[in-house]
C-alpha cells in the first residue's frame, strides 16, 4: 500500500484560499487514483475531488465545482487540492485517499488513507 501525508490546512477568512497537498511514499504513485474526502464534526466523510492516474480524468462534488480545483505530480508523487472562495461550510479535516482499482466517490473505494488535515474557515 501507499503511505499518504496531508499538509497544508489552517485557519483562513472566509473568502480566502489554501492549498493542500497530500504526499505519497511507499509505491509507484501513478499506479493510484486519488481523491480528497471531508469530514465535519458530526457528519459523514464526504467527497470532495478525485483525479486518475494520469490526471486526465477529474471529478468533483457538484457543490464544489468551480471553486475547488484538484491535480497532481507524478513525478514528485504529490497531489493537490485548491480551494478558492471558502465559506465556513467548507470546515472540516480533509484526508487525502488513494487506490489502485478504480476511480469513485465513496469512502469504500478507497483503501489507503491520509490522517487529515484541518481546515477551519471563519466567518
Amino acid at each position: 500500500q501507499v503511505q499518504l501525508v496531508e499538509s497544508g490546512g489552517g485557519l483562513v477568512q472566509a473568502g480566502g484560499s489554501l492549498r493542500l497537498t497530500c504526499v505519497a511514499s511507499g509505491r509507484a504513485f501513478s499506479d493510484y487514483g486519488m481523491a480528497w474526502f471531508r469530514q465535519a464534526p458530526g457528519k459523514e466523510r464526504e467527497f470532495v475531488a478525485a483525479i486518475s492516474t494520469s490526471g486526465t480524468v477529474k471529478k468533483y462534488a457538484d457543490s464544489l465545482k468551480g471553486r475547488f480545483t484538484i491535480s497532481r505530480d507524478n513525478a514528485k508523487s504529490t497531489m493537490s487540492l485548491q480551494m478558492n472562495s471558502l465559506k465556513p461550510e467548507d470546515t472540516a479535516v480533509y484526508y487525502c485517499a488513494a487506490d489502485r482499482r478504480r476511480l469513485g466517490r465513496t469512502p469504500g473505494d478507497f483503501g489507503s488513507w491520509g490522517q487529515g488535515t484541518q481546515v477551519t474557515v471563519s466567518s
